[in-house]
């Protein structure tokens, strides 16, 4: 999709920092969302470690938005994911072990949708499961805390599961 296409469902992943925009998580969830009626697109973030200039690029990526977008991300895309929705109004937003309140990137997520599920690890070494915590209980997210590491791999077929779930929601309230 480029800037100046418009759809009617969108569904934009934003992949972590050492990933890329075509990696296992995103893939098989883009599946999931071509299967539900949604374009996908995933930005390439793999310039740059800075997620302010990730955060400048996917608004700008995604001007205008389609008439249905869900943002997802995974680690620092589930950070740039969130800080982008005051400026992109998404009707969802799923989050996989989400980089929030990290050093330099401290910023609380301001516009987010009501329909927000979570996706975390117990054995997350990277983020912390008390940060994660702390932004479900304080935008009142759906959290499903999984037997996986902060790649999530063990937990794809539940990811794979609630993501098709709210996306069925999005579907069914254009």
């Amino acid at each position: 999709m480029t800037s100046d296409a418009l759809t009617d469902r969108l569904v934009c992943f934003n992949h972590g920092k050492e990933s890329g925009p075509w990696g296992t998580k995103i893939s098989r969830l883009a599946a999931v969302a071509r299967a539900c009626g949604f374009a996908v697109i995933s930005p390439d973030y793999s310039h740059t470690h800075d997620p302010h200039s990730r955060l400048h690029q996917l608004v700008d990526e995604v001007q205008p938005r389609a008439q249905t977008l869900v943002l997802v991300g995974s680690s620092m895309g589930g950070y740039v994911a969130a800080q982008a929705c005051s400026a992109l109004k998404p009707d969802a937003l799923f989050l996989m072990a989400p980089a929030l309140y990290f050093d330099g990137w401290t910023e609380e997520p301001e516009g987010l949708p009501a329909d927000i599920e979570v996706v975390h690890g117990w054995h997350d070494d990277v983020v912390p499961l008390a940060n994660v915590q702390r932004f479900a209980a304080r935008h009142h997210a759906a959290l499903h805390v999984a037997d996986a590491d902060h790649g999530l791999t063990a937990a794809m077929d539940t990811i794979e599961a609630l993501f098709a779930r709210q996306l069925q929601r999005r579907h069914a309230t254009p």
